[in-house]
Parts: structure tokens; C-alpha cells; sequence
């Protein structure tokens, strides 16, 4: 093998087209192979950061809902409350509503039976006038039927 001047033509043009390489092509791909490291690199970071406020931000999502429902039930348990104090008043006030219809109720009873009693008295003491005349054949005097009548409406 003799060595001749296109071997070392060719290692001298090989050597410029490293240096060349060197200098001008591997700098800006090294730089494009670092700002893609630290872009891979902030992206893996922002997703960690990603993945942690997804878990917080689950986490109180979950805290409100039992919030939420704690909430629920207590306004729940109010207006069962507040129900039942309802319908305890309502019925005490239809009770009492109740007790003032019977109180009138037997008001009024009482009088129809006291206005009744005067009426049969008055009947009866019609009656028993029409019995004495019947059997006396004469009329009383006014002021002896009219003591008649009250003496037996007190008896009655």
C-alpha cells in the first residue's frame, strides 16, 4: 500500500470537515439537544406538578362533597325539625279550635234545652189549666192561675 498524496489529501479534507463539523454543525445541534433535554425535562416536571394539583385538587373536591353532604343532612334534619314543630302547633291550635266549637256547641245545647224546658213548661202548665177548668168548670181568677203556674214551673 503506498501512501501518496490522495491519502493525505483526503486526511486533510477529512480533518477540515471535522474541525468544519466541530465547529459550526455540532454546536447549535448540541444546543437543540440540550434545550430539548430541558424541555422534556420541564415537561416531566409540570406533569409531576400536574399529578400533585389533580390529587389536591381531588382531595378537596371530596373534602366539599362531604361538606356538602354534612350540610345537607343538618338543613335536612332543621326542616324535619321545624315540621314536626309545625304540625305539633297546628295541632294544638285545631285543638283548641276543636274545644271552642264544643264549648259553643254545648253552649248553644244548653240554651236549646233551657229555651225547650221553658216551652214544655209552658205546655204543660197550658195544660194542666185546661185539666183544672176542665174539672172546675170555671175559670180561675188571673192571679191565682198566674201563682198556679209559676209554683209548678218551679216544681218542674
Amino acid at each position: 500500500m503506498n501512501i501518496n498524496l490522495t491519502l493525505i489529501g483526503q486526511t486533510i479534507m477529512f480533518a477540515m470537515f471535522v474541525w468544519f463539523c466541530m465547529k459550526f454543525v455540532w454546536p447549535p445541534l448540541v444546543e437543540a439537544m440540550a434545550a430539548r433535554k430541558k424541555a422534556i425535562e420541564d415537561g416531566l416536571k409540570a406533569a409531576e406538578l400536574g399529578k400533585e394539583e389533580h390529587a389536591l385538587a381531588q382531595k378537596n373536591a371530596e373534602d366539599l362533597i362531604e361538606t356538602s353532604k354534612t350540610q345537607a343532612a343538618e338543613i335536612i334534619a332543621n326542616a324535619d325539625k321545624q315540621a314536626s314543630v309545625m304540625i305539633d302547633n297546628a295541632k294544638g291550635a285545631a285543638s283548641e279550635e276543636a274545644d271552642k266549637i264544643k264549648a259553643q256547641a254545648k253552649s248553644e245545647l244548653d240554651q236549646e234545652v233551657v229555651k225547650a224546658r221553658n216551652e214544655l213548661r209552658d205546655q204543660v202548665s197550658t195544660l194542666v189549666m185546661q185539666g183544672v177548668n176542665s174539672v172546675l168548670d170555671k175559670e180561675v181568677d188571673s192571679k191565682t192561675h198566674k201563682d198556679m203556674l209559676s209554683k209548678l214551673s218551679q216544681s218542674l
